[in-house]
């Protein structure tokens, strides 16, 4: 791996860049095209174009250095040499040097006219809010990094969450924004470019520069966020982001009482849950804006999942109409979005601790924890949930209805953060067993249990059992999350889809008006089921034995290292 490599080690010493030379010229680089602006546009040509062309070179020139130095430092961030030395800063190799340049050119020229909107740098005023905040900025980071060593590593974190948040949303404003043309072609290689950012944003790490990296792009996310609604919707939207914070913080307290995570990784977890939100709401985004991509020969328009599965259902399956198609539709259409979500959650639970786990009751509590972010950020996001319970039943009502708001504050609080706990916790099992597949499979067979099929693959086709096994385990984590969450989207959106919209038991049994079925609401059912059955079943997968033993941390596929040994050279 890569820090057994000796050559790569030697190479990395030599490319000892000072961060803060990167910063300040990040920080320089935004009065510059700044001051060339139009009033509402950091990055907008200027009027004479022989002025518009040397300031785009310029700015060019400032980018690229900015992010060659960024790349040096994310390649010694990633490997975490145990000792540095002081040598002559050094420039990375020519190749490394033009392939920035050319992202740098592709990220300049898709982002030229967008970057104006970005809140608090948007308006009259903005170009030289940026100067004036960066500058500063810059400067407290060199100072912070003269005073305090690790202070270093926060500079880079910071610059690259800042950068990221930028280009990102300049991205999304190219993408949706009307005013700029919507080519097919250009499109696409605008999604590309998302996706390859948002997979770089999730880069290798340590835990607390990652989840630093993470939390500067969520708060420069958020400002920009609550800072372009009014006033009215801003103070709703903050007091729903500070009620739904409560309960997250109670569930993770409840999840990580038996087993101490460090702080770092927990805050790392809870901002990638948070994160892991983004592909669904992009994609709604891109459904609502009604986004043509043109990938070559191939143009692709984003559906809405009942839309599509209407059609698929009525078109394909036969003997199905009516009530039925409906049911079945919607089934496959919920199942579709928790494939969608859990794959999310899974993802940044993969890419941001795989390193760091050294048991499957780590895996385990972290991914409820990226669960546990994932309902905040669909709390806060979602204007159905707690902004709507804020503005119907605190704000806009003359008297507070502060029981009607408690009663569905608890109600998602409880139910639905349960049902994500439920599933990515199920998943994230599945998930440590597969991870650490070679030990498990041992001691399993030393105590003389048997894995049907993965014994008779390996007999009948000579295939690794150690590699089924990983896969059988991934697949019955994965299909099981998305059952668990697909189902109960169905069950509690049922009753609206029923004749006659029942709401309780009698309601669906015809029953009596006097029975005590009507006593009984429908959505007791999967409530107890998720909530109590939920529990039961986490505690379970909790005390196990298998679960809690220490292996150590993967260092290569099915290589383990002490867990001490790691931590002690490389997570400090």
């Amino acid at each position: 791996m890569w820090y057994n490599n000796d050559a790569l080690k030697q190479i990395l010493q030599i490319v000892n860049i000072r961060l803060k030379y990167a910063f300040v010229a990040m920080a320089s680089a935004f009065p510059i095209p700044a001051a060339a602006a139009a009033p509402t546009k950091l990055f907008a040509q200027a009027s004479d174009k022989g002025s518009s062309s040397i300031m785009f070179a310029v700015t060019f020139v400032i980018i690229s250095a900015v992010l060659i130095k960024i790349l040096a430092g994310i390649i010694k961030h990633s490997s975490e040499p145990q000792e540095s030395i002081n040598t002559v800063p050094n420039l990375p190799s020519f190749s490394t040097i033009i392939t920035t340049v050319i992202c740098t050119a592709c990220l300049f020229l898709l982002s030229l006219k967008t970057m104006g909107g970005i809140a608090p740098f948007n308006g009259p005023s903005g170009q030289s809010n940026a100067a004036v905040f960066f500058g500063i900025l810059g400067l407290v980071a060199v100072f912070a990094e003269f005073l305090w060593p690790k202070a270093k590593h926060y500079v880079f974190a910071v610059s690259i969450g800042t950068l990221v948040t930028f280009i990102l949303v300049g991205f999304y404003y190219m993408l949706f924004d009307r005013s700029v043309q919507q080519d097919p072609f250009f499109m696409a290689l605008g999604i590309v470019c998302v996706v390859m950012t948002w997979r770089f944003l999730f880069g290798p790490w340590r835990p607390k520069v990652k989840a630093t990296v993470l939390g500067t792009f969520i708060l420069w996310l958020g400002v920009h966020m609550i800072l372009r609604e009014p006033p009215t919707q801003r103070t709703a939207h903050l007091l729903a982001i500070f009620v739904a914070f409560i309960p997250a913080v109670i569930w993770c307290m409840l999840f990580l009482k038996e087993h101490k995570q460090r702080m770092s990784l927990v805050i790392l977890m809870f901002f990638a849950g948070m994160l892991s939100t983004a592909p669904i709401l992009f994609y709604d985004a891109m459904v609502r804006h009604k986004v043509e991509l043109q990938f070559f020969l191939f143009k692709i328009t984003p559906e809405n999942f009942t839309r599509s599965t209407n059609a698929f259902v009525s078109g394909n399956l036969v003997g199905v109409s009516g009530m039925k198609s409906t049911l079945v539709a919607t089934l496959i259409s919920f199942l579709i979005v928790g494939l969608i979500e859990e794959f999310s959650k899974f993802w940044v639970l993969k890419k941001s601790g795989r390193k760091f786990f050294s048991s499957i009751d780590d895996v385990l509590q972290l991914g409820i924890i990226v669960a546990i972010g994932f309902a905040f950020a669909e709390n806060v996001m979602n204007p159905s949930y707690f902004l709507a319970f804020v503005r119907s039943y605190l704000i806009n009502p003359e008297v507070p209805q502060w029981g009607a708001f408690m009663g569905n504050v608890l109600g998602r609080a409880i139910l639905t953060n349960m049902v994500h706990i439920l599933s990515t916790g199920v998943l994230a099992y599945f998930y440590g067993k597969m991870l650490f597949a070679g030990p498990v499979l041992e001691e399993e067979h030393n105590a003389g249990k048997i894995h049907p099929i993965p014994l008779i693959l390996h007999k009948a086709f000579r295939l690794p059992e150690k590699l089924v096994f990983r896969r059988e385990s991934m697949l019955i984590g994965l299909v099981s999350a998305v059952v668990l969450h697909g189902m109960f989207n169905f069950l509690v959106t049922l009753p609206d889809l029923l004749p006659g919209n029942p709401r309780t038991m009698g309601d669906l049994m015809g029953s009596n008006p006097d029975s005590v079925l009507h006593y009984i609401a429908l959505l007791i059912i999967p409530s107890l089921f998720y909530v109590v059955g939920g529990f039961w079943i986490l505690s379970i997968l909790f005390y196990k034995k298998q679960c809690m033993k220490e292996r150590g941390v993967l260092v290569e596929v099915d290589e383990f290292v002490p867990t001490e040994n790691f931590y002690s050279r490389y997570a400090k």
